[in-house]
């Protein structure tokens, strides 16, 4: 990773800067002189000798050309057609004039130009030290240049010409249609000249920037200002050009070669000169640790290489990856060696995308996938790291229509379980990406973390162990239910007669269904569930005298948070048709952490009170259950409604702790001490909760069956919390707290212009477990009274408008919202 210092009036740089080779490259045998020479001729009336034209890439390649008719002097010009906005043939005009064999320029201080337009415009970028191979070391470059329909003689400084003894990049330029329409323009005599320029002002800028050991400091703001006919012109120069020095060389290094380099703890102040002149500006670096490295490398795999397509590993011949960090990821990526062994450092990792889509790999003959993993991070409960396969299919495109993907999650509890400071080693059947149909044009690999910010990877292939690999399944079929027939109203079960499904896997589904047999016992499998849609809509089952429904689940994948798995029952009201203005649902989640918990490999029996499905106000047109989640195979078994009494949670029997904050100091949002200020919503339109205005011991109070999250919004108006220095709110519930329990509060400010995602937002999310403070429990009133300033990214409260509660917990009661002083 390196430190790149940038300014906002630099971006046409990139235009010179992010340019692939168009035409030929560099020739890399090609042997110059002993003494380069020195031509000043770049174009006049001809090329100069070997001097060619490259037209950048994305540019419109036939852009440039010669011109009899229109000359400043001699016999032609170049002139230059601009494309017009949306030209299929390139978006702008723009290429580098290169040369063969390298000239000696050291005698010469500045480019110059003759040029002119057909409409007077603003020539973008023109520049020197371009020889557009990518590996250029001294480019410099000047910006909006005014051209008018008359020729005007433009010079383009070299900032230290004394670097320039052997360059091959003579003059380049890049310019776009001018209000969306093209135009052309001119440039004639185009040369070096000696023109004793005054002496240059360089500037590096002032900037402070963090580094950690190893890491490069890049300067892109170095600029040099020259005064030209009584007027300065500003040159932006290459980092090469300057000679720098540092306050500190324990802490910052500058090599030789220019390169500056973190080496060790500590603050270093960077100055540079160019020449003998002192450049303004400076840059302080403070060298912080950074994330600890691997004590030694990974173990070295002991696969056979005939069995091997290895993706990165020095042990095997790697195939062609296209990105170790794809443009749209959210990650910092390095190349780091580890006792020689090479290994790849993922930084601030949400996502990277690892992408070999140009060649994509047929893994169709593999049957593991692999990989090695270290971490410094101390991991815990809510640590995650998670693999992604992603195959675009025979099309080789992505969203082409026939892609499939798989992820797995891995924890603590996983196998292999994440740790601290060991070479993990992931070596995962194939057939353990259940939604990865296909395995023939593997294209992406996709790594991210939960709480897991700092990663190193190595050894990633797939290969073949010689073994047919398959999914286990299970060897003992679902418990026989014991519920009395005359109780049960059953849509799947060897045990009862069977009511009419219209289907076990509808048109609209994403799932694979598969009707087996275990033990002899009629079992449903579904393979690639994404969503499954189970429909008896021809006879809606009335099941308003059943208090359970029930379902056994049995799954092969991994069940460890954050993998849930969600049944919903849909009801479509008196007219039995769906979108009747009168259909009712509700879903219900299930994780490691529910009652039941998701289990691998076992048998879990889903015996849930009716009442659990809050939305579910009517029962008697059930038409629909819906089941998805993470887990992608799963067997389902003995599938009914029955009778019988239901224990209800229990709930309290105290109101909450009553606030004595003096109102003149409080912003109520829900109170009874208190008047409250208007609230759009307690459960807004895309949450995934159900709220219930109850009364506990005659005190009003909000009760949420919590399926993800509940949105609470106040937007008309939103909240002017700046004078507040707390934010409140008690909850209550009666479901299991212990730990790995979590329960969140997320509060969010919409910014000035009290909308979301108007580029103003501001939000931070406190997470809240048995060992905080406070601290969950189960069955008492939990008092959160929480400095506003705990919420880090809340860095403005004057527009809030939003509190979302979410977590483990499906059931919380929740009282005394408010804000205070």
């Amino acid at each position: 990773m390196r430190i790149r210092l940038t300014s906002s009036w630099i971006i046409v740089t990139l235009a010179a800067l992010l340019l692939i080779v168009a035409g030929c490259e560099r020739e890399s045998d090609v042997t110059n002189p002993a003494t380069s020479p020195d031509d000043a001729d770049v174009f006049l009336d001809e090329f100069g000798d070997n001097v060619t034209f490259q037209a950048f890439a994305g540019s419109k390649l036939d852009a440039l050309d010669t011109d009899a008719s229109v000359v400043h002097s001699g016999t032609q010009s170049l002139i230059i057609t601009v494309p017009d906005e949306g030209n299929a043939a390139g978006t702008f005009a723009g290429g580098a004039f290169t040369t063969s064999i390298a000239r000696d320029l050291s005698g010469y201080d500045a480019v110059t130009f003759w040029a002119k337009a057909s409409t007077p415009a603003t020539l973008n970028v023109v520049g020197l030290g371009n020889d557009n191979t990518g590996t250029s070391l001294y480019m410099a470059e000047m910006y909006n240049l005014e051209l008018t329909t008359s020729w005007t003689k433009f010079i383009v400084p070299i900032p230290l010409p004394e670097k320039l003894e052997a360059e091959q990049g003579l003059f380049y330029f890049a310019e776009g249609p001018e209000d969306g329409q093209g135009y052309q323009f001119w440039i004639d005599d185009l040369q070096f000249e000696a023109i004793e320029l005054n002496t240059p002002q360089p500037d590096i800028g002032t900037e402070t920037v963090e580094a950690e050991i190893g890491e490069e400091i890049v300067v892109d703001m170095a600029t040099v200002t020259y005064n030209i006919g009584g007027n300065d012109y500003i040159l932006w120069a290459q980092q090469n050009y300057f000679s720098f020095a540092s306050s500190n060389t324990n802490a910052v290094e500058v090599a030789e070669d220019g390169t500056i380099t973190a080496v060790g703890l500590g603050t270093a102040t960077i100055t540079a000169e160019l020449g003998s002149v002192d450049a303004d500006g400076q840059i302080t670096v403070t060298v912080g640790e950074g994330p600890d490295l691997p004590g030694e490398p990974a173990p070295t795999p002991t696969q056979d290489a005939g069995d091997v397509i290895s993706i990165f590993s020095n042990a095997y011949t790697n195939a062609s990856v296209d990105s170790w960090s794809a443009d749209w990821d959210v990650a910092e990526y390095a190349d780091l060696q580890i006792d020689g062994d090479d290994v790849k450092q993922y930084t601030d990792l949400v996502y990277a995308g690892i992408d070999f889509s140009s060649v994509p790999i047929n893994a169709s003959g593999m049957t593991h996938f692999y990989m090695n993993l270290w971490t410094p991070v101390t991991v815990d409960a809510s640590t995650q790291f998670k693999i992604k396969l992603v195959d675009f299919g025979a099309d080789g495109v992505y969203q082409g229509g026939d892609d499939v993907e798989s992820e797995l999650t891995f924890t603590t509890t996983s196998s292999p379980a994440l740790v601290s400071g060991s070479w993990i080693k992931f070596d995962i059947p194939l057939v353990n990406f259940s939604g990865l149909a296909t395995t023939e044009h593997v294209a992406q690999l996709i790594i991210s973390g939960g709480n897991l910010p700092t990663v190193y990877v190595d050894n990633i292939f797939f290969y073949d162990s010689g073994q047919i690999i398959t999914d286990p399944e299970p060897t003992t079929p679902a418990p026989t239910p014991t519920h009395d027939a005359g109780d049960v109203i059953s849509l799947f079960s060897n045990a009862y007669d069977d009511v009419t499904v219209d289907t076990w896997s509808a048109d609209w589904d994403e799932a694979e269904l598969e009707d087996v047999q275990i033990a002899g016992n009629d079992t449903k499998k579904y393979t690639g569930l994404t969503v499954a849609g189970i429909e008896f809509t021809s006879e809606t089952i009335d099941a308003s005298e059943m208090t359970y429904f029930h379902m056994d689940f049995w799954t092969p994948d991994a069940t460890s948070d954050p993998a849930a798995f969600k049944i919903k029952l849909v009801d479509f009201g008196a007219d039995g048709a769906w979108g009747g203005d009168d259909d009712v649902e509700h879903e219900l989640t299930f994780t490691a952490n529910t009652d039941p918990a998701l289990e691998t490999t076992n048998w879990v029996s889903f015996d849930i009170p009716l009442q659990d499905f809050a939305g579910l106000t009517t029962t008697g047109h059930l038409a629909q259950l819906i089941l998805s989640g993470d887990p992608n195979t799963v067997y389902i078994d003995n599938v009914y409604f029955h009778g019988g009494e239901v224990i209800p949670d229990p709930e309290p029997t105290e109101a909450a702790p009553a606030p004595t904050y003096p109102a003149a100091n409080v912003i109520s949002l829900f109170c009874d001490e208190y008047t409250n200020v208007p609230v759009s919503t307690w459960s807004a339109e895309w949450d995934e909760a159900f709220f219930e205005d109850v009364q506990i011991a005659g005190n009003d109070t909000k009760k949420y069956s919590i399926s993800v999250y509940a949105g609470i919004e106040f937007l008309d108006p939103t909240i002017d919390a700046s004078g507040m220095t707390h934010f409140r709110m008690d909850i209550w519930t009666p479901d299991d707290t212990a730990d790995p329990a979590i329960f969140k509060i997320k509060l969010v400010d919409f910014g000035a212009n009290g909308v979301w995602s108007g580029g103003d937002d501001v939000e931070h999310e406190l997470t809240y477990t048995a060992s905080t403070t406070p601290g969950l429990v189960t069955g008492s009133w939990i008092t959160f009274d929480i400095p506003l300033s705990e919420f880090t990214g809340l860095v403005t409260s004057e527009h809030m408008a939003q509190l979302v509660i979410s977590g483990d917990l499906s059931t919380v009661y929740v009282d005394n919202v408010l804000f205070h002083n």
